[in-house]
């Protein structure tokens, strides 16, 4: 009994062993004929499949053993043809939609290719695996990679479980799932190794997510394969708005229809001899999918391009969706131009039109439109500073930057530089590009080290008040974490714009970053335990600690504070307090623990009036993303604009975008009306100004006037217009992929986002009415694009989906001083703007024939006046009242 149980054992060891060892197996001298189809679909996500582009591409399949290894039968080659080729709509349709109606093959894909197409391939197939696919020298890759694509179809393992293979998709993870007669493969096509090109957002938030599936079936009879299914998924969509996306589905169908008496197997005992004796031109090739470069047929050139859209980027048309439409579009075909084309447009073209041209050349980001501009730009000269920091502000707002454009940037800044605010800016744009660097990985790329140490290595050695804040500035940007104890040290210790400059850089670090030494330091700043600061200064020290996870200690202290300042700053942090705990930020939940103490939480403390105050709200709420904004308004006690500082940020639940912020400052002004200064600002130089982030890129500040004598000449020439802070054409959204699809066919998604802003500031101030005025204004201009196409070259489906918006965002604060308490009035409103999406479906052949779809959708979106608090209204009602006085009075 026991010897039996023994050799039951062995037995049940052994066929498992076989079962996990043999692979399928074709029989000798026989022809095994199939049919074969690979069909590409491409729509929307919710898309119907009738609704559906794309092409099915079927014909007949002969497969035959070629030799069997002597010494193992697992180890075959075997010839796979291809025969009876037809292209045809992947769905049905009307014969005025099909264009490949009354078309032969030949027609279609011309007969090299076709040629091509059916010459055998052959395959060396060991257990199921391929180990070589040979096949014919030169031939077209196209036309090879769909002769992949079949091959593919016969990886195969007979058992269950994991592994790792190579196909046309490249290397990658599959698990099998076998039982009886169907084996199931599950691909992880982001596990794929594969040469990858393209490039993607740099933020989260402005990319393209995907969602990718693979499944293939295979139904065996008789050892061999009698049916395979397989299909994948690609699934698109724009992070911030989900509802533009696209689908790009690929299935592949090979089914036994016959077998018949085939071609005798070839003795031998060497695969390479067999190969050779079979057909001397046979080589072995890779498996994976080679790249296939798409030429674009029939396209204007670069200077036709340009004279088509030229007049879309006219300043005055830079506020509508036609001008980034167009911007966008020259973009691609700007990254197919050489050097000397671009050049060539650069230097014939007109002042109005050249700022937007510098905007889209340096947008493309190619090594040629790079080389362009740099050629194009004298930096030397000081004259052309608008065009300079064009360029500079799209190195900033740069979707992919590379190592080569920030050491083009250094190289120039240690260069000669004719300008002082053009130098100013490259510093300040380096930052950002270090920023953008290290976020992908590259704080080692030499390049990246060497612009660390330049503007750390600036900052420690700066000498000139210029010098430190323009370093700084950089350091806002650059968002080093070595940089933090500099930005401590000059934020604690430095002087009016130093300190706060050093102040709001540590305010963008992640909360990781902020460690007790950094909200000691604010702390001592916000209490002045050491020396007298000023108002600005101590409100952005109390907005890190209320920010990063404060203590109860640190909570209360800031609270108990409340009553002890000055009059505005009183009111202004009450008012934040009550913004935290409306707006339910993380603070909050420490606020109200504290605020159970009575001796904080007291009817003196806060009843504090004033008319500083701080509000937050939501611009919009979605589930793929949400907006917010953000008003911080600080008066002097005089009643004059201490600083107002409006943000906007962007987010879901994976990213977040500071999309603007314009902060704007005054100070000592107080002389004009005959008013003191408060605490510590009482030997403040007269000044206005305005500072923005845009897009998380901290730009160079600007100046209203700057000194007693400047301000004089500025109030008696003023004409009330406001000053251009930014104007120009952003690239937000930049992805391009191409996606191998297991057919052997590449599909191509490309979505751009674009963007054109013009943000102006202005501050008006009468001695004749008493009243101060401070406006921002933003304009911009949405278009995002996406493009998605399977283009075999011989035919091409596609679909283009779209939305546009334009915009306007308008705040302004009126402050009326003739009485105390002066009466303030802050507007935050939405212009009605157009919403437009459009979707476009296509397909055709290089001899012109095509179809195309084309659907709209345009709506209105209702103009709003953004909610803040009663206070404002009440007092707006009043500022209103006031003003209609003075116009019905005599002079």
């Amino acid at each position: 009994f026991l010897l039996i149980f023994i050799t039951f054992i062995c037995v049940s060891w052994m066929e498992s062993q076989c079962r996990h060892t043999t692979g399928p197996r074709i029989n000798n001298d026989r022809l095994y004929k199939f049919t074969y189809s690979t069909e590409v679909f491409i729509d929307r996500v919710k898309g119907l499949p009738e609704d559906s582009v794309g092409y099915r591409i079927s014909s007949g399949v002969d497969v035959n053993l070629v030799w069997r290894n002597p010494n193992n039968d697992d180890d075959q080659l075997i010839q796979i043809m291809i025969k009876d080729v037809k292209i045809e709509n992947v769905n049905e349709c009307p014969a005025a939609k099909n264009i490949f109606k009354g078309k032969h093959s030949e027609n279609i894909i011309g007969k090299e290719y076709l040629s091509a197409l059916q010459r055998p391939v052959v395959l060396q197939w060991t257990r199921g695996k391929i180990k070589n696919f040979y096949s014919y020298k030169n031939e077209p890759a196209v036309i090879q990679n769909l002769k992949r694509g079949l091959a593919s179809l016969f990886q195969i393992q007979l058992h269950s479980g994991a592994a790792r293979e190579v196909d046309v998709s490249g290397k990658c993870n599959v698990t099998y799932h076998a039982r009886e007669s169907q084996v199931t493969k599950i691909k992880a096509l982001g596990t794929c190794e594969i040469e990858k090109t393209g490039f993607t957002s740099h933020n989260e938030l402005l990319d393209v997510s995907t969602k990718v599936t693979s499944a293939t079936v295979y139904v065996l009879e008789d050892s061999f394969i009698k049916s395979v299914r397989a299909e994948e998924n690609h699934v698109l969509s724009l992070n911030f708005r989900q509802a533009t996306n696209a689908k790009i589905v690929s299935k592949q169908k090979l089914e036994l229809k016959s077998t018949e008496t085939g071609p005798r197997v070839i003795a031998g005992k060497q695969v390479a001899s067999v190969i050779n004796t079979l057909d001397s031109n046979y080589i072995a090739v890779a498996l994976v999918a080679e790249p296939v470069k798409n030429e674009c047929k029939n396209c204007p050139s670069i200077s036709e391009h340009w004279q088509a859209i030229r007049k879309q980027l006219e300043p005055e048309n830079l506020a509508k969706a036609e001008a980034t439409r167009s911007f966008l579009s020259f973009i691609q075909n700007l990254r197919e131009a050489k050097k000397e084309e671009i050049l060539h447009i650069l230097r014939s073209e007109k002042n109005e039109v050249l700022p937007q041209l510098v905007d889209a050349v340096t947008s493309a980001q190619t090594p040629a439109s790079l080389e362009a501009m740099l050629e194009f730009l004298d930096f030397k000269n000081g004259s052309s500073s608008v065009l300079q920091e064009r360029f500079l502000y799209a190195c900033g707002f740069a979707s992919h930057p590379n190592e080569l454009l920030l050491k083009s940037l250094t190289n120039r800044l240690q260069g000669q530089i004719g300008n002082s605010e053009i130098r100013e800016t490259v510093t300040i744009i380096i930052g950002a590009l270090v920023k953008k660097l290290c976020d992908k990985g590259g704080c080692k790329l030499p390049a990246v080290v060497r612009a660390k140490k330049l503007i750390l290595g600036g900052l420690d050695r700066a000498k000139k008040e210029d010098d430190v804040k323009m370093y700084l500035l950089a350091m806002k940007n650059a968002l080093l974490p070595e940089a933090i104890p500099l930005l401590l040290k000059y934020a604690e210790s430095g002087e009016g714009p130093i300190s706060n400059i050093a102040a709001t850089a540590l305010q963008r670090y992640n909360t990781s970053f902020i460690t007790s030494e950094v909200k000691e330091t604010m702390n001592r700043i916000y209490h002045q335990n050491h020396k007298i600061y000023e108002k600005t200064l101590r409100i952005t020290a109390a907005a890190i600690i209320f920010s990063n996870n404060p203590s109860y200690m640190e909570v209360k202290n800031l609270l108990l504070s409340i009553g002890e300042l000055p009059l505005e700053m009183n009111k202004y942090m009450l008012s934040l307090v009550q913004d935290i705990l409306r707006f339910e930020m993380p603070a909050s939940k420490m606020i109200r623990k504290v605020l159970k103490d009575m001796v904080v939480h007291n009817y003196d403390r806060f009843s504090k009036t004033g008319s500083s105050s701080a509000y937050s709200g939501y611009v919009t709420r979605g589930p793929d993303a949400s907006s917010t904004y953000s008003l911080d308004i600080l008066y002097s006690g005089s009643g004059i604009l201490r600083s107002s500082n409006m943000n906007i940020l962007l987010f879901n639940k994976n990213a977040q975008l500071h999309a603007s912020q314009v902060v704007i400052e005054a100070q000592g002004l107080e002389s004009i009306i005959a008013a003191s200064a408060d605490e510590g600002e009482e030997n403040l130089e007269s000044f206005a100004g305005m500072s923005a982030i845009l897009l998380d890129v901290q730009l160079r500040p600007v100046a209203f006037f700057q000194g007693y004598g400047d301000l004089m000449s500025k109030m008696f020439s003023a004409t009330g217009d406001p000053m251009n802070v930014v104007k120009g054409l952003i690239l937000l959204t930049d992805y391009s992929q191409v996606i191998q699809l297991q057919s052997g066919l590449k599909a191509s998604a490309e979505f751009q986002g674009g963007l054109a802003i013009d943000i102006s500031g202005g501050m008006e101030f009468s001695l004749w009415y008493r009243e101060s005025k401070t406006s921002v204004k933003n304009r911009g201009a949405v278009v995002v694009v996406g493009n998605i196409f399977v283009d075999s070259f011989f035919v091409k489906a596609g679909m283009e989906t779209s939305f546009e918006t334009e915009a306007t965002l308008n705040f302004i604060s009126t402050v009326q001083f003739s009485e105390y308490p002066f009466l303030v009035c802050m507007q935050m409103d939405k212009i009605e703007s157009p919403f437009r999406q459009y979707v476009t479906k296509y397909e055709s052949l290089p001899s012109g024939k095509r179809y195309i779809s084309r659907k709209g959708k345009v709506k209105l979106l209702a103009g709003s006046e953004y909610p803040l608090h009663q206070e404002n209204s009440n007092m707006c009602r009043k500022v209103f009242s006031t003003q209609s006085d003075f116009s019905n009075s005599w002079f």
